[in-house]
């Protein structure tokens, strides 16, 4: 292994580097955006039972803002219920618009290495196959060891720009249109909440 790293040149070492990264991101976010751990089931419920019963304190706000990012969306609306309907409905989208971006965290480095990774691969390809005329220019045909050196380095680092790239940009695809499903899902379930706290929505059984 160590062999196939050194024949691909230095240029195998930040694409390395890059493997890393984008597999520490993935094995991240697919922990941190399970989806019930962002939406936990029946929290809606749950906080419109504390409403009635009139048990959102203090204690108990703080409590549903740091179980989950629809619990801290929520959280906003509810600070802010007795300010009538807009009022609530703009805090929710403020408190929203964080929740998106820490749901979006990374994914900008990680689609940054799906672009990168091919570029780095094809700089190797380029500066192999000099290795390999430069090699024909001095000594002509007669070192095949100089000429499959620069062939290999330029195979090697080609490969291994495309290895990085391809699972990057799948996962990269994928995390996004994650994200967005639940931030669909989390305006939802803030709507539904908005909409029983003020009287245009029936509370479900």
């Amino acid at each position: 292994m160590f062999e196939l790293i050194k024949s691909g040149g230095w240029l195998l070492w930040p694409i390395i580097a890059c493997s890393v990264i984008a597999m520490g991101i993935i094995c991240e976010r697919l922990w941190a955006l399970r989806a019930n751990r962002i939406l936990p089931r029946e929290l809606v419920p749950q906080v419109w039972r504390l409403y009635k019963e009139k048990q959102l304190d203090r204690a108990n706000i703080r409590a549903l803002r740091a179980s989950s990012p629809l619990g801290s969306v929520l959280t906003a609306g509810l600070i802010n219920h007795k300010h009538g309907r807009e009022v609530m409905k703009e805090s929710i989208e403020e408190a929203g618009r964080q929740v998106v971006h820490d749901l979006e965290r990374f994914l900008n480095t990680l689609g940054t290495i799906a672009s990168i990774t091919p570029l780095l691969g094809l700089l190797g390809t380029v500066v192999g196959m000099i290795k390999v005329f430069t090699a024909i220019t001095l000594g002509g045909m007669g070192d095949p060891s100089a000429l499959a050196g620069g062939i290999s380095e330029a195979l090697i680092t080609t490969a291994a720009g495309l290895s990085v790239a391809i699972p990057s940009l799948m996962f990269h695809r994928y995390f996004e249109g994650k994200v967005e499903g639940l931030v669909l899902k989390m305006e939802e379930e803030s709507l539904k909440l908005i909409e029983i706290m003020h009287g245009e929505r029936a509370e479900e059984p």
